[in-house]
């Protein structure tokens, strides 16, 4: 199967032959590796680690063994069992932690796990910082504690509740109105821990939840990656309950989308547009989102007067950008807010509250708010890669093909056309080349993207 090693942790799939899965071995070794760099950030006596997980069935597995990992090198571990990604990042500058992994492999299907390693602040390690931690997993220059030097494991499950204690504290999020409206709402939770949180969060707004897949036991009703092909359930769930509207996030609650009243996508890349719009028109500011994203974004910022800039994929590099240009919301198209009044990561949680302050201020529904906003549509599609695939190679002739047009390398290649764009890139978390186009028609961005993997097969005899 298989196992990915990157700046932002070790993911891949469960069981298999040590180096070439998530194996036991493989989790201690990197979570050795992440405890060492934890020591070697700062000398001081005591050492704290906060480590929260998603539903999946391997979760309790690969928790046990990292935190006790931890414990072996003499740190102690504030143990959130089943969290959100979000929870986590928000519990370690609470808890004065030295750091934070999660367990999840996001949107991957149940087979695959991850650890997701955090510093001190709670956001994602920068380049420099996750390199230093692969190269610590390659040796073996670490040290382990003393019988008398080994640290605790403190169980805290309260963190959810105190991730929506701050999300309504925000000053944006307008609980009053909210709670006259009366919403209902069917929240597909994909039977992870977004099917805790976000009812509960719902519940503290006045909203009537109607749970779907809500039951956290790892077993994904469906494709956990929250796009329109997967969520046939949700649509019908939405119209049969006359919900005002549906809900749907991956299995550790950072990316989110919503379905209309009419049991029709919202689009995932207007999650952060709305939001965004809401934001923008309280407060006058600058956004940031990745090179994948809608311009949507980029059209609405500046309708309010701010201005918009593109980073490379991944939450580190958007965070990057956010802090150079000040911006007051960003994420990334997938449908990931960050909001950094509460933290620097995609949150859910955050994203919820916002929609529904916008929804509850402008007294209209889903499907006129999705109709308000600039239409653009988007192909996201894959291609499988192989050991014998040159990837750099094809998109080097790629972007010798494209010279002529306006191309940015900053991540992979974008192409930049007058009314359409298309932006090829090797993924950081699969073995995969994903190729996403946008365009003023879904059938001009089906055929662009067709048009391109074409291409792509042909230089590579695929």
């Amino acid at each position: 199967m298989t196992l990915i090693k990157s700046i932002s942790g070790i993911r891949g799939t469960i069981g298999g032959n040590v180096g070439d899965n998530l194996t036991p071995i493989d989790a201690v070794k990197f979570a050795s590796a992440y405890g060492t760099w934890i020591k070697q950030q700062r000398d001081k006596d005591n050492y704290r680690v906060v480590v929260g997980r998603d539903a999946r069935i391997s979760g309790e597995m690969i928790q046990n063994l990292v935190m006790n990992t931890l414990v072996g090198l003499g740190i102690h571990v504030i143990d959130l069992g089943l969290s959100t990604t979000p929870t986590v990042e928000v519990a370690v500058p609470m808890e004065h932690a030295d750091g934070g992994i999660i367990l999840t492999a996001s949107h991957n299907p149940k087979q695959w796990n991850a650890l997701k390693l955090l510093d001190a602040k709670g956001e994602f390690l920068n380049g420099e910082e996750g390199a230093k931690i692969l190269k610590l997993a390659e040796g073996t220059d670490m040290t382990f504690a003393d019988v008398d030097s080994l640290g605790k494991i403190t169980i805290n499950d309260a963190y959810i509740d105190l991730h929506i204690d701050e999300v309504l504290d925000m000053d944006l999020v307008n609980v009053e109105a909210i709670k006259k409206v009366n919403f209902k709402v069917v929240v597909d939770g994909v039977n992870s821990t977004g099917g805790i949180a976000i009812p509960l969060l719902l519940e503290r707004l006045g909203v009537h939840p109607v749970k779907l897949f809500c039951e956290p036991n790892g077993q994904f009703p469906h494709n956990p990656e929250p796009l329109k092909e997967h969520l046939t359930d949700l649509s019908k769930a939405v119209v049969k309950e006359h919900a005002d509207f549906g809900i749907v996030v991956d299995p550790d609650v950072d990316r989110l989308a919503f379905m209309d009243e009419k049991g029709e996508m919202f689009g995932e890349e207007y999650t952060l547009v709305a939001c965004a719009d809401y934001v923008l028109s309280k407060t006058k500011g600058n956004t940031v989102s990745n090179m994948s994203s809608t311009r949507a974004l980029r059209d609405i910022t500046e309708k309010h007067g701010g201005t918009y800039e593109a980073s490379a994929v991944g939450e580190v590099n958007v965070v990057s950008l956010m802090k150079k240009n000040n911006a007051i919301i960003g994420g990334e198209g997938n449908g990931g807010i960050i909001y950094p009044e509460l933290h620097y990561g995609r949150d859910a949680l955050v994203g919820v509250a916002l929609f529904l302050s916008l929804l509850a201020e402008k007294k209209m529904n889903v499907s006129d708010l999705r109709a308000s906003y600039p239409n653009y549509y988007m192909s996201k599609k894959k291609i499988q890669l192989t050991p014998e695939l040159d990837v750099d190679g094809i998109l080097s002739t790629m972007e010798a093909k494209y010279a002529h047009e306006n191309l940015t390398t900053i991540d992979g290649v974008k192409i930049d056309f007058s009314d359409s764009w298309v932006h090829l890139r090797k993924s950081n978390t699969e073995p995969i080349i994903r190729i996403y186009t946008e365009a003023p028609s879904q059938n001009e961005a089906d055929a662009l993207a067709n048009k391109i993997i074409s291409e792509i097969k042909d230089i590579a005899n695929i």
